[in-house]
Parts: C-alpha cells; sequence; structure tokens
C-alpha cells in the first residue's frame, strides 16, 4: 500500500466538493448542541438587523414627513431595544464558537496524532516528519481559525443576503429583481474560480510541510554539517525550498485575493441600479422616498456580507485545503489487520517463512520466494551486502511489513493472527541507530514493558542483577536516574546503545534481532553484552544482523541475503566467500 501522502495524484485540480465539507462537518457533531444555541443567537442578529431598515423606512414615510416626532422617538427607541439586543445575541454566538473552535482543535489533534500510532512502520518511511507535523499544528490551526472566528460571520452573512433579497423583492419585485442581477454574476465567478483558489491553498500548505521538513531536518543534522563545514549546502537547499514556500504563498494570496475586487465591483453596481431605477420610481409616483431609503439599507444589506464573503470564502477555502490534508491522514488504514489464525501443527520453529515475497511501493522485489525456519534457542546469522534484503527479512520476522505473497509464522501459527501487544512481547528488535526519549535512563528502558512499569528502584536492581545488566547500570553517573535530554547530547552513540539493548533484553522475548547493534560499541562491551545474552532463557532465539566477523562466529546457522534470495551458508568460510564473491546487490 502506498502510504505517501504527497503524491502528484493528491495534488491535482480537484474541487474539495461537497464529500470533503461533509466529512469536516461530522467532526462536528460532539458539539450539535452548541452549534444550535449559536445558531439560534444568528439567527436572532440577523433578523433584528433585517427589521431595521423596514422600520426606519414607515418612520420617514410616516412619521417624519408629517412632522410627528413623537412617533420618531418611539420608533427610535424601539429600534434602540433591538440593536442592544442584537448586541447580546451576537456576543453569545462569539463566545460559544470561540470554545467551539479551541474544543475541536483539540479533538482533532487528538484524532490525527491517534491514527498516526495507528498505522504502520512503511508509512513514516514514505513521509517526511516534517510535513506531518506542519498537518497536526499549522492545517489543524487553520480549520480552527475558519471556525471559532470565520463560520458563524459566515452563516450570518449567508442569512442576511437571504433575508435582505426577500425583503427587496417583497418591497417591488421588479426593482429588486434588477437589484440582485450582478449577485448572478458573482455566483458564477465564484463556481468557476473556487477549484483554482483551492488548488493554490492546497500547493502552499504543502510548501509550509516542506519547508517545515526542511528545518527538521537541517537541525538534525547540525552535527554533520558544522563537521563537513558545509552550511553552505544546507543554506542553499533552505533558500530553494524557501522560495519555493514564498512563491506558492504569493500564489495563493493572489487567489485568495481575487474575490474581493469583484465582489465589490458587482456589488456597487447594484447600488447604482437602485439609485438609478429608484429615483426613476419616484418620478413616475409609483414610490416613496422612505421606501427607497429601506430599499438601500437592504441593497446595502445584501452586498456587504457579500462583499465581507469575499474575505470569508477564501479563509473557507484554506480551511478546505488544510482539512483535505488533514482527512488524507485520518483517512488511511492500517495495512497489517490481525486476521483470525487457528493453531497449526506443533513445530520446532520458532519463525518460519514459507513462499515469501516483499517488494515496496513502486519498487522491485527485494526477496523471491523465501523459504526457512527460525528454530527455538538457536543464534542465526544474516550476511549479506548493503542493499541485500537483511534488514527487510529481518523486519518481515518482526511484522513491520507483511509478504505481498507467502505468508510467516510464529509459533507455527500466522503472525498476522496475533495482536500488536502479543506481538511485540515475543519479538525484541534492537536497531543500530536507537532512539531515546527524553527523560530518565530509567524511563528508556521500561518503555512499553508494563511487568515492571511500577517497579521501585531498588526493586529493579534485583531484576537487573539477575539479568546480568547491573555493571550496565553502573556505567551512567547517576544510575537509573541520569537525565537524557530530547537531543541525546548527553550520552555517547554507544551509550544509546547499551541503553536500546537493556530495553530489550530486560523484556525476554522469544526472538531477538539484533540490527547492527554492536556496530557503535567497543570490543570490551561487545563481550560483556555477549555474556549477558547467554542469560536470556536458553529458549530465546537471537537473529543477529552484523558485518564484524567476530560477532557472527559464534552463530548456530549462518543465511546468505542477497538478490532476493535467502541461502544457507554451511559454515563460517563459506559465508565469507559467499559474500565476497557477491558483495555487489543486484
Amino acid at each position: 500500500m502506498n502510504y505517501n501522502l504527497n503524491t502528484e495524484d493528491n495534488l491535482s485540480n480537484k474541487k474539495p466538493g461537497f464529500s470533503s465539507l461533509k466529512s469536516l462537518v461530522a467532526h462536528m457533531v460532539k458539539e450539535k448542541k452548541i452549534l444550535v444555541i449559536a445558531f439560534i443567537a444568528m439567527v436572532i442578529t440577523a433578523v433584528l438587523n433585517l427589521a431595521g431598515p423596514i422600520i426606519i423606512g414607515y418612520t420617514v414615510d410616516n412619521y417624519i414627513q408629517t412632522g410627528q416626532f413623537r412617533g420618531v422617538l418611539n420608533f427610535s427607541a424601539l429600534l434602540l431595544v433591538m440593536y442592544i439586543i442584537a448586541f447580546g445575541a451576537g456576543y453569545l454566538q462569539t463566545k460559544l464558537m470561540g470554545s467551539v473552535g479551541q474544543r475541536m482543535l483539540f479533538n482533532l489533534r487528538n484524532s490525527v496524532f491517534g491514527k498516526l500510532q495507528e498505522l504502520p512502520y512503511a508509512f513514516f518511511n514514505q513521509n517526511k516528519t516534517g510535513d506531518l507535523i506542519s498537518r497536526i499544528n499549522n492545517d489543524t490551526d487553520k480549520i480552527n481559525q475558519f471556525f471559532s472566528q470565520s463560520l458563524m460571520q459566515f452563516l450570518r452573512s449567508i442569512l442576511l443576503m437571504i433575508g435582505a433579497g426577500i425583503f427587496l423583492l417583497s418591497i417591488h419585485l421588479p426593482l429588486g429583481a434588477a437589484t440582485l442581477s450582478p449577485a448572478l454574476l458573482i455566483l458564477l465567478f465564484t463556481r468557476v474560480v473556487s477549484s483554482w483558489v483551492n488548488n493554490r491553498n492546497a500547493r502552499s500548505l504543502k510548501s509550509e510541510g516542506d519547508l517545515s521538513s526542511e528545518v527538521q531536518e537541517s537541525l538534525n543534522n547540525f552535527k554533520v554539517v558544522v563537521a563537513f563545514n558545509r552550511r553552505d549546502y544546507f543554506r542553499k537547499r533552505f533558500n530553494l525550498i524557501n522560495q519555493n514556500n514564498y512563491s506558492a504563498a504569493v500564489k495563493a494570496g493572489i487567489a485568495n485575493n481575487t474575490f474581493l475586487p469583484v465582489y465589490t465591483l458587482f456589488s456597487n453596481l447594484g447600488l447604482v441600479i437602485v439609485l438609478t431605477m429608484g429615483i426613476w420610481f419616484i418620478s413616475k409616483g409609483q414610490f416613496t422616498i422612505g421606501l427607497l431609503i429601506s430599499f438601500i439599507a437592504y441593497a446595502n444589506s445584501f452586498y456587504s456580507p457579500l462583499r465581507q464573503l469575499a474575505s470569508l470564502w477564501a479563509s473557507f477555502q484554506i480551511a478546505l485545503a488544510a482539512w483535505d490534508r488533514v482527512r488524507k491522514v485520518l483517512e488511511l488504514e492500517n495495512n497489517l489487520p490481525q486476521i483470525n489464525g487457528e493453531e497449526t501443527d506443533a513445530s520446532a520453529a520458532l519463525i518460519s517463512f514459507r513462499n515469501v515475497t516483499f517488494s515496496y511501493p513502486d519498487g522491485n522485489e527485494v526477496l523471491h520466494h523465501i523459504n526457512f525456519d527460525l528454530k527455538k534457542g538457536k543464534t542465526y546469522a544474516f550476511v549479506g551486502p548493503t542493499g541485500g534484503g537483511k534488514t527487510t527479512t529481518a523486519s518481515l520476522a518482526a511484522r513491520l511489513f507483511d509478504p505481498v505473497k507467502g505468508k510467516v509464522l510464529l509459533h507455527g501459527r500466522d503472525i498476522r493472527s496475533y495482536s500488536a501487544e502479543e506481538r511485540v512481547k515475543k519479538i525484541g528488535f534492537i536497531l543500530q541507530d536507537p532512539f531515546l526519549f527524553s527523560g530518565t535512563i530509567r524511563d528508556n528502558i521500561l518503555y512499553g514493558n508494563d511487568e515492571y512499569q511500577h517497579f521501585q528502584n531498588s526493586e529493579l536492581a534485583g531484576v537487573f542483577h539477575e539479568s546480568g545488566l547491573e555493571s550496565l547500570i553502573l556505567r551512567f553517573e547517576d544510575g537509573l536516574n541520569t537525565k537524557i535530554d530530547v537531543s541525546g547530547d548527553g550520552i555517547s552513540l554507544g551509550q544509546k546503545q547499551l541503553i536500546a539493548f537493556m530495553r530489550a533484553v530486560l523484556r525476554k522475548p522469544d526472538l531477538l534481532i539484533l540490527d547492527e547493534a554492536t556496530a557503535n560499541i567497543d570490543t570490551v562491551t561487545e563481550n560483556l553484552l555477549e555474556e549477558i545474552l547467554q542469560r536470556l532463557p536458553a529458549s530465546t532465539t537471537k537473529l543477529v544482523i552484523a558485518h564484524r566477523l567476530n560477532t557472527i562466529a559464534s552463530a548456530d546457522v549462518i543465511y546468505f541475503v542477497n538478490t532476493g534470495n535467502v541461502i544457507r551458508a554451511g559454515s563460517l568460510n563459506e559465508a565469507i566467500e559467499m559474500l565476497m564473491k557477491g558483495n555487489i546487490a543486484s
């Protein structure tokens, strides 16, 4: 399955459409009660504001022109009360929608981050961390801005326009129809350019994600930049990405600002029609001055929100483009589901590959019809040239991926039938480049280990003594309480590897995979780790991926992995000979 969120298909000139809007609205279901109250407050505000012009027109025709100032005062007081109530309802609506927006932002970020936890390893191989961060932070915030600041304003503008349009047509049908005619041109223009505007915003948001990725990569690799004195290289890369982001942002800004001048032009045209035809109808005795004042007010109530919609529509397009990026994450499904599986016949093999074929998305086959067994309590070594498929084979054994064809068995049962919790208890994985979390060594060693999570340090000391890990803990100045910052600069790469090693060994897995796990450790420490491995249960199977000959010399069985094949080597010398002959992966 292709998990790449930034393929060209995802950037096509497709209009967001009703489905995007519908799926976005679906995330507001929990706020239904608050939204109903806010909508009622908005309707009250709109109705009271729309009632004003007709009352003003009536007052002009019946009281001002006849000099009845008592009536003017009465209707002025009525208007004051109406506008105060409208102000209160508007304030309530604003307050409610502000809280709705923040809760939506909170829940949406939780949903996106929760979805990321469900996705397989392949997803993170195909997408940049910086882009994912941008989707969680930047894109969700743009959605929040629309809901908390623009949504009710957007709906209120539409209500005002509909109400004003009804009043215009009911007061004088011919003049009302002529006044509203420019709105049809606005509607046509909006339908034509909306997909173009959305596409510009989508590309702008993607460029922001690319910029975030570039900054993150540069900062993560700053040691390498300094060591090779290649600040110029990263400066050029950043300038290029930043220039692309600037260009995309300018194009999006131009697109978003296209609506306002066009809407303003047609709005002014509508007002010109009102004045011209209204004065002509008055000269014919078919209209009054008071009605003309009301008519102008309603025309303004129709076109002013329309001009406001120009900027709100741009905000809406940005929110939809951001939602499309967020929705692509939320709609992804894990391609490693748990299946129903029954126990097979008892087998001596802990791991069995049965006619396994594997290829990465849009890539060539890495493994071709592989068959082999890893028996309980044995030590296996995978050797072969770089890119030959060693780590891929081990990843299939740990179910970081699923085969394209064939199956992998764990304890004689399809590995896909195990839950993630069951599988990780049985399989440990130590990588060449260990990852540590900020916190203490204790936090990192016990990460994901429920058995010892609530142990006191004194209780853990006994566990470490039994496991042979006590001497490794003593290598750190403050023992288990040694602090590790987010960058891990306080400890060496070898010490990081020791922590990762202890984290895996403490779980006592049935299968322990060591992928170049001793590459960053000195020989003395490597010998110490070998002694600790010997203390693992006799049933533990060890799978070692290494280039050092002394690391694989003690293996019970050596497999040569290259060109899609996994071949059993008869001895260490034979494995070395195979490695020399096949030292270039094809």
